[in-house]
């Protein structure tokens, strides 16, 4: 070794090696590390409620039956899985751009989604309805509510503006429609015109709702409102007959007008309502509370009730006698003998007030019989009587017994 360590070549060979194991210990600064690969841990999430997009001719063509949203279940990497189900940065379609007009099954694709994932869709296809795409002018009539009109007002035929709208759809939806109506959402009772913006409705004949599209959407809808109430005198009607003794001077009523309601034709051909009065059961001045009578097709009377002062006058009675029975209305050919009463006069019970009583005499009063239109023979007549308004009467004899001759 001593020899060895003395050679000069021999330590320069050892110094190399050494020199070549150190380098080879040490890591270069320019070397690159390769990944290490290590298995990531797999696993399945459900996407719900992922929107479905779908390509097609929108301006010529109508398409159903393409679900607004479908489930997708993603499996795959952990950390693709969570980032699609976070993120929703891809797209579920139908690509209908060239499908035929009918029926047809397509599938549901999805793309932008990371290629390490696998795919389960649900749906994965489904059935849809390729139509053509009309558009028809239809008119619009408006709808109210009339249980919103105020009682005592009517609403008369609603104005719509613009009166007719476009309506596009799928030829055998518009082929359905039977009603476009406007319909007016409004709160609380009307008693004014009222003029607001009305959505359009579009139904069949058992009122579904169609998916079509409506232009424009809402209308102008003017409802005219007017009332329906009229005001009219109360007239008082005086019922029976008054006591004996009593007459009935003056009816005075605290309220002369009433406000009715009712249908138009009713109101039109209503001239007044009343207040019946019964007087044979007044026998002194008395206030009466009376309801106001209305006629059929009236619903509503204001005031219901009014009240009637009632004025009485006692009245007096004395006997007339000796006022003479005449004839009247025999033909010249005929002459008339009263048999019965032989005195040819009666008397007369009156009554009525004191003042006007006390003054009477048979002069006042007409008492005749009417024989027109009698033959010869015998006849009982009846005897009727004329005299002052404001007196009542009453004859000893309501008939006369007569004879009538030829008077050749």
């Amino acid at each position: 070794m001593d020899k060895l360590m003395d050679n000069r070549w021999f330590i320069k060979i050892l110094a190399l090696l050494l020199a070549v194991l150190l380098y080879s210990s040490v890591p270069h600064t320019g070397k690159k590390f390769s990944d290490v690969n290590v298995p990531g841990e797999q696993t399945t999430e459900t996407i719900k409620d992922m929107p479905v997009k779908v390509y097609y001719d929108t301006a010529n063509l109508v398409v159903s039956g393409i679900p607004n949203t479908v489930d997708i279940t993603v499996k795959g990497p952990m950390t693709h899985v969570q980032s699609a189900k976070a993120l929703r940065n891809f797209e579920v379609f139908v690509d209908l751009t060239n499908a035929k007009i009918g029926k047809q099954k397509v599938n549901l694709k999805v793309k932008d989604l990371s290629d390490k994932l696998k795919v389960t869709l649900k749906p994965a296809s489904v059935n849809v309805t390729i139509q053509e795409k009309i558009t028809k002018e239809f008119k619009v009539d408006a709808e109210i509510n009339r249980s919103q009109i105020e009682e005592g007002y009517s609403a008369g035929q609603p104005v719509v503006e613009p009166n007719k709208v476009k309506i596009t759809g799928a030829k055998d939806v518009i082929d359905r429609i039977s009603y476009v109506k406007a319909t007016l959402e409004e709160k609380g009772k009307l008693k004014d015109t009222i003029t607001k913006e009305a959505r359009i409705q579009v139904l069949d004949k058992e009122l579904n709702k169609l998916d079509v599209v409506v232009d424009p959407g809402t209308v102008k809808v003017t409802i005219p409102i007017k009332s329906i109430t009229k005001t009219v005198p109360i007239n008082v009607v005086k019922k029976g007959t008054a006591p004996s003794g009593v007459t009935i001077e003056s009816i005075e009523l605290d309220e002369n007008e009433a406000t009715i309601t009712g249908n138009e034709d009713v109101l039109k051909n209503t001239e007044n309502v009343r207040v019946e009065v019964d007087i044979s059961k007044i026998s002194e001045n008395t206030t009466l509370t009376l309801p106001v009578i209305i006629s059929n097709g009236i619903t509503k009377v204001n005031p219901q009730t009014v009240k009637a002062t009632v004025v009485v006058k006692k009245s007096e009675e004395k006997t007339l006698s000796g006022v003479p029975l005449k004839i009247r209305g025999l033909a010249d050919t005929y002459k008339a003998e009263i048999n019965d009463p032989t005195s040819h006069t009666i008397n007369l019970i009156v009554n009525g007030p004191g003042g006007s009583v006390a003054g009477l005499r048979p002069e006042d009063f007409t008492v005749f019989i009417d024989l027109s239109g009698l033959k010869e023979g015998s006849h009982d007549v009846k005897i009727q009587v004329e005299g002052p308004t404001d007196i009542n009467w009453k004859p000893d004899k309501s008939t006369a017994k007569i004879t009538i001759t030829n008077n050749a």
